[in-house]
């Protein structure tokens, strides 16, 4: 049974989570044979206070971007 715990930023809409579902099932499926219907793919929003990389929080990164 393969279970995928996916962790992204917020602002997915539910389009692009559905597509992410979709699409990483039909990798699964197709590259290693599994079943849709014991695939389990669980999306986890993190803010962006909550979320650092290169020594500093993704919300301060993002505010230096702009």
């Amino acid at each position: 049974m393969p279970y995928i715990n996916l962790q992204i930023t917020t602002g997915a809409t539910r389009e692009q989570k559905a597509q992410i579902v979709k699409e990483f099932t039909e990798t699964l499926v197709r590259v290693l044979g599994k079943k849709p219907e014991h695939t389990h793919i669980v999306i986890q929003e993190i803010e962006d206070e909550n979320w650092g990389f290169s020594g500093i929080l993704t919300d301060e990164y993002r505010k230096n971007q702009q």
